[in-house]
């Protein structure tokens, strides 16, 4: 199958986003044995279009920033580094309990030592984000953009972002623009929000082509009574995945791709790693195979950039899947929490099992 893409669009992908801070321990430390850290620019978002903009498709970033803020400036210089364009309001502080970027603390883990994260999101300056902060008809009309991804964590941050990504999916069918989303379901953030966010993520899922997610992030997000969410063997995981998208499929019948990643954790440097995807009526599976990890965070978001990225240039599925296994690969073997590729054979290398040194 092939996705009709629009064409003379100025950008490839656009993604919606809340960017923030990561501080990581040096040489895999754990945060409370450690003094020294690494201070990243990161969202979810931005690490799913890293793969497509380090290999120089155009990227747009829609986010907002605080004014003035030396750390929106960080970010800012590191999104121009990744290729990536970017607009979004300047909101002032307001004193020292107002606005500011989230942070993300994280440890890598090692060995038997599993990572850990803690994220402090008071006062973050992406809950505010509103279409009315930006001209809909002229990104997604004028200028033109082939694919959207939206993600269920900023779709459910806050009351703002989910009427955001509202109303971005809606100007994207409109204008003829792909729309990826990723369901991401967290408990936090939907405590107590239920009904109001289960009304967004479906009417979202309704226009979408592309749908990610397990089968806790369908159930939850969608209230879809589909089978047990898969056991602890990869084969019941295949499973259960293909019977949940077979009732998602009778209620969203507009999508055309669904994905999940497949992760067993041998210990923290070792995983086995693995993918499937439904396109069209055709499943592509790949059975989970042994990767090396330096830090496990973001490669579920390579995945679905390297997914996208096949989809962008009108690949055959086979290779989409492919690609998307090996760019969330490459992502662990990276101190950032998103994949850098080189060049798309170095993509392919990792795929093909080939580490062997390119002079």
């Amino acid at each position: 199958m092939e996705i009709s893409l629009r064409q003379g669009c100025r950008y490839a992908l656009l993604v919606p986003t809340s960017m923030g801070l990561r501080i990581t321990p040096e040489n895999g430390q754990p945060v409370q044995s450690s003094d020294v850290f690494r201070l990243q620019a990161t969202s979810a978002e931005t690490n799913v279009a890293s793969v497509p903009s380090y290999l120089g498709l155009p990227v747009k970033v829609l986010t907002a920033f605080v004014k003035g803020n030396p750390f929106a400036a960080f970010i800012k210089a590191n999104l121009r580094a990744r290729g990536m364009d970017f607009e979004g309001p300047e909101l002032e502080q307001g004193g020292p309990w107002g606005y500011r970027h989230q942070i993300n603390v994280a440890d890598s883990g090692y060995g038997s030592r599993g990572p850990r994260v803690w994220n402090d999101r008071a006062g973050e300056v992406g809950r505010t984000l509103s279409v009315k902060d930006f001209d809909l008809d002229r990104i997604f009309g004028s200028e033109g953009v082939q694919i959207v991804h939206l993600s269920g964590l900023i779709a459910a941050l806050s009351p703002e972002t989910g009427k955001f990504c509202l109303e971005i999916a809606r100007a994207a069918k409109k204008y003829g623009t792909r729309i990826s989303f990723d369901l991401n379901f967290r408990a936090s953030f939907w405590a107590g929000r239920e009904k109001e966010l289960r009304s967004i993520f479906s009417e979202i899922c309704s226009i979408a082509d592309i749908l990610i997610g397990n089968e806790e992030d369908f159930q939850l997000c969608l209230g879809i009574d589909g089978p047990e969410a898969g056991g602890k063997e990869i084969a019941s995981k295949i499973e259960g995945f293909k019977g949940m998208i077979g009732e998602v499929r009778k209620q969203y019948p507009n999508a055309q791709v669904y994905a999940t990643t497949l992760r067993e954790v041998v210990n923290a440097n070792e995983h086995r790693w693995g993918a499937i995807m439904l396109a069209g009526d055709e499943w592509q599976v790949i059975e989970p195979r042994p990767i090396r990890v330096l830090d496990r965070i973001g490669g579920g978001d390579g995945f679905v950039g390297g997914l996208l990225y096949g989809i962008l240039r009108a690949w055959e599925p086979e290779k989409w899947a492919q690609f998307g296994w090996a760019t969330g690969a490459l992502a662990t073997t990276m101190l950032t929490d998103y994949a850098q590729p080189a060049d798309e054979e170095q993509v392919w290398s990792i795929w093909s099992g080939n580490a062997r040194v390119k002079r």
